[in-house]
């Protein structure tokens, strides 16, 4: 399995696609974004598979795709914010890249979100943004090779960070 990859992993609204587009660009290497990969796959957009299929139902898709991807040479692949929940693909993702954690405090993420139903964002019915974030930190940071803290930066600082952490 080639390890030279970058995965990039974090809350919705982290800037993981921003962020990995523009480290992609600048490593001249190749990006996938892995939203993007489901809904090519299955023809439907985030938001219809949750509610077509529920969270599990959906959490089971996104690891099916996920545990798939075999990039073909030097990749910064972006993942959704519930890639973490299921084992085989964050396991996937560990054996084919460095992870990196783009960690964000809670209230910067939520001003930056909205609508996090219309972002397709895998969130309980009773559960808030406050309840997410508390979730899936332990687990984003758990994952991480590299915890990226984005407060008072810019996402070019972000990059340029990364771009010191990769450029071989």
């Amino acid at each position: 399995m080639r390890k030279d990859n970058v995965v990039i992993i974090g809350m919705p609204a982290s800037g993981k696609t921003t962020v990995g587009n523009a480290l992609a660009k600048r490593l001249n290497c190749a990006f996938i974004d892995t939203d993007a990969v489901i809904k090519e796959k299955t023809a439907s957009t985030l938001q219809k598979l949750i509610a077509d299929n529920g969270i599990d139902g959906f959490l089971d898709i996104e690891s099916g795709i996920i545990s798939a991807i075999e990039p073909a040479r030097r990749t910064v692949i972006s993942t959704g914010g519930s890639a973490i929940y299921r084992e085989p693909a964050i396991e996937h993702l560990r054996s084919i890249g460095r992870i990196v954690y783009l960690r964000a405090g809670e209230e910067e993420l939520y001003e930056r979100l909205h609508h996090p139903e219309e972002r397709g964002v895998v969130i309980g019915e009773n559960m808030s943004f406050h309840d997410l974030y508390i979730e899936r930190a332990p687990l984003y940071e758990r994952y991480a090779d590299v915890i990226i803290d984005e407060d008072g930066k810019h996402y070019g600082q972000i990059v340029d960070e990364l771009v010191r952490l990769f450029k071989r």
